[in-house]
């Protein structure tokens, strides 16, 4: 059986006057972990017994970056299932999308991780080495911004 994980991958709305396209505002939030090969991702992680998905992304994300889910929007019609072998065993991770409502909320790292960047699209592809992580970055931008 898959081991599953779950988490959010958060963006926000620069307000700027400089650009007329809303996608040149976007930033999303990598966290950098404090293990392994210290590697760029959304915040997320496994799912605790009786939790569902959605529950687990929320902890999660409180847990590694210190967002209450009173501090996110949920953006409704995304969520992306990624499947990938991690140290032999298949794994499942679940993403939501998620708006943090003020652009300058403070981030709070847990142990786990060790530094967090709210970067633009390219860079965030740049910093998530891995290509389905990119491939799913780049399908939110679109998705974000085909919406009004």
């Amino acid at each position: 059986m898959a081991v599953r994980a779950c988490g959010l991958i958060i963006y926000r709305r620069l307000k700027s006057a400089t650009s007329s396209k809303a996608a040149d505002n976007i930033e999303y939030l990598l966290l950098q972990t404090s293990y392994g090969t210290h590697h760029w991702t959304p915040p997320k992680g496994h799912v605790d017994p009786g939790e569902d998905d959605l529950q687990t992304a929320f902890r999660e994300t409180q847990e590694e970056a210190g967002l209450q889910a009173g501090q996110l929007t949920l953006i409704e019609g995304y969520k992306k299932e990624l499947h990938y072998p991690v140290r032999g065993k298949p794994k499942t991770v679940v993403y939501w999308l998620a708006e943090v409502k003020d652009c300058n909320t403070e981030i709070k790292l847990s142990e786990e991780h060790q530094a967090f960047r709210w970067l633009k699209l390219e860079d965030a592809c740049k910093f998530a080495e891995y290509e389905d992580m990119q491939a799913t970055l780049k399908d939110v931008h679109q998705f974000l911004c085909s919406k009004k």
